[in-house]
């Protein structure tokens, strides 16, 4: 019907205009209300079929799981435009004709995208591993197709452009089974320096955590200005690195007391003139 012709159009007509036009939109909105419920549906199907299967990995499920959904959301837009008489067989031409203007307007939404291929490709991190990425640290708990989502030791939730994560350094902590922990402890100068370091060894060596090989590492490093310090390396199980930290803290400690080790402090001595 054309509203805009020279004869008026009658209330009858007007009123079927209406009554035609608020059906399509009517349907319009059904159709995107069952597309997006869909999509979210396909989502968390597809999460939960990867994660029942051995032979794909968690990293690559969740992201396929994100594809498909993004997937059902595109041909959810395409029926809409159906909806409204537009040819869908003509999509090919525009997509075509507007795709620089769409390619310039979204440069960081497919650079986040590219980014997100690239991390699924060569993987250098997997859901589950903790790793510091874009001056951030957590536990990777998603990777979907334009942004990576972490959560903190302190349980923060925080989310990453996959082009951020891409373009920085990665340091994946778990990508090892086994990881070398460090320790410096500083003895005075009056101690004994292989009591001490005879002390240090018995305390690793009671401590099934620690791994017999690589070879323990222990040595004089500094001499310092108010300590000799002795350094520890020994190598753990990825898992254990912070427990089996804190525990040779402590029980070096105790045991340096037992034995009358001290750990000295940096000591000023400040004269005072007339």
């Amino acid at each position: 019907m054309d509203l805009f012709s020279e004869e008026t159009p009658s209330l009858d007509v007007i009123m079927a205009y209406g009554i035609d036009m608020g059906l399509t939109l009517l349907g319009a909105f059904l159709v995107l209300l069952l597309g997006l419920w869909f999509a979210g549906f396909v989502e968390r199907r597809l999460e939960k079929l990867f994660e029942k299967s051995d032979k794909v990995d968690s990293t690559v499920g969740a992201f396929l799981a994100s594809l498909g959904k993004y997937a059902v959301i595109v041909f959810t837009g395409i029926a809409l435009l159906g909806q409204f008489g537009v040819e869908t067989t003509s999509l090919v031409a525009v997509v075509g004709a507007a795709g620089l203007a769409i390619g310039l307007a979204l440069q960081g939404t497919l650079s986040n995208l590219a980014a997100g291929v690239m991390l699924l490709i060569f993987r250098p991190f997997k859901i589950g591993q903790f790793v510091e990425v874009a001056g951030q640290s957590g536990t990777v708990k998603a990777i979907s197709l334009f942004m990576t989502k972490m959560d903190t030791a302190d349980n923060v939730r925080i989310t990453i452009p996959n082009n951020s994560v891409w373009g920085s350094a990665i340091r994946n902590f778990n990508y090892h089974d086994i990881r070398r922990l460090q320790i410096v402890y500083g003895i005075s100068y009056d101690d004994n320096i292989d009591k001490a370091m005879d002390i240090i060894r018995a305390v690793i060596a009671e401590d099934e955590r620690c791994l017999k090989e690589p070879e323990v590492v222990i040595a004089v490093t500094s001499l310092g200005e108010s300590s000799v310090d002795v350094m520890v390396r020994v190598w753990c199980a990825s898992g254990d690195f912070w427990a089996l930290n804190w525990h040779l803290l402590k029980t070096v400690k105790e045991r340096f007391d037992e034995n009358d080790i001290s750990i000295p402090f940096p000591c000023r001595t400040i004269y005072k003139g007339d």
